[in-house]
């Protein structure tokens, strides 16, 4: 009776100390874990030559992106670059569309013919997966316009990387987006390297949620590692842009665990520093670190790691059994001028 007394507050005190209930610990537990098993799953088939083109894994940022989605609301949009699968998940994407878009299968969100990099989803609010660096921030930014002119309290949350936040089209976005006070979320996830080149290499700013001060914008710098920090600055942020208050950026410090893209090697770190990074800063053994405080038992995680491994191998098998477009639909969703 005593433990169960010791472990009740020592819940209660971890929940205090982070703003995030057990509830919301395990749900956060369960997505993160779910984009890792998934993007370990597309980097088999990638190496098998089920999965043509680039393919860029979101290996050792989950918390970044499901933390920032526990704050969000109904309606609100998302949009982001080439590293899109995990966004794609976090907002509720079903797997095997995914996996089977990844595939190049009629079954995929885009039918096939949008990849690794280019997929949607209406339902969802998710504007895509972008190719072209940086290119999605000024179109995040015209989300956020799209909502500031239709009178609604929805937020945009525009997701881009370090490499991409010296993009002139960046500081124009940021512009506009003060100017009219645009209910818009920048972030930028700092994985520490733009392609093969470290970010210190890269932009003379030594800190890059300061970028937008010239602006205006007030700003964080998070831990990307740790998802309670994440719904927490998220918080904040949303609560900035729903007040009418203008944009907010988050400078998040994240870390890939795999190359740039499946081609990459990744030769210009060492491994040391990769495993360093996985040993002491892993987001999801961090949730599960905390889980256990916070009373989770064995047997509830086993149940969700259960769950994620069925979802992972059914979308494995969905994509790879499913059929491949007609050639017909390479005259679909074309624009003809008439």
């Amino acid at each position: 009776m005593a433990q169960a007394a010791n472990a009740k507050r020592r819940g209660k005190a971890a929940q205090s100390n982070t703003g995030m209930s057990r509830e919301e610990m395990l749900r956060a537990y369960r997505d993160m874990l779910l984009i890792r098993r998934f993007e370990e799953r597309a980097g088999q088939l990638y190496g098998m030559g089920l999965i043509g083109g680039f393919c860029h894994l979101y290996i050792g940022q989950e918390a970044v992106v499901v933390g920032i989605q526990m704050a969000l609301g109904e309606g609100d949009q998302i949009i982001t670059s080439y590293r899109d699968h995990g966004h794609m998940l976090a907002t509720g994407m079903e797997s095997r569309g995914v996996m089977a878009e990844l595939t190049g299968r009629a079954t995929g969100y885009s039918r096939g013919k949008g990849g690794s990099m280019h997929m949607f989803s209406k339902e969802r609010n998710f504007f895509g997966g972008h190719g072209i660096v940086g290119a999605q921030v000024s179109l995040g930014t015209g989300l956020a316009f799209s909502n500031a002119y239709r009178g609604n309290d929805r937020v945009a949350v525009t997701y881009f990387g370090d490499g991409a936040s010296n993009q002139g089209q960046v500081f124009e976005s940021f512009n506009l987006a003060a100017l009219m006070k645009l209910p818009c979320i920048y972030v930028i996830e700092n994985n520490r390297y733009g392609m093969g080149t470290s970010v210190d290499r890269a932009t003379a700013s030594r800190d890059l949620s300061l970028n937008a001060v010239p602006w205006g914008i007030p700003s964080q710098k998070v831990d990307g590692m740790n998802v309670e920090a994440m719904k927490a600055a998220a918080d904040i942020a949303v609560a900035h842009c729903r007040s009418g208050a203008g944009p907010y950026l988050l400078e998040v410090q994240t870390y890939r665990y795999r190359g740039h893209s499946m081609s990459d090697p990744a030769r210009y770190r060492s491994r040391d520093e990769v495993q360093k990074m996985r040993t002491e800063h892993d987001p999801i053994d961090g949730a599960k670190a905390r889980l256990e405080i916070l009373g989770a038992t064995e047997a509830e995680l086993l149940v969700i790691e259960d769950e994620v491994k069925r979802i992972v191998q059914e979308a494995a098998e969905f994509a790879q059994t499913s059929p491949e477009p007609d050639p017909s639909e390479l005259w679909t969703d074309v624009l003809l001028e008439r």
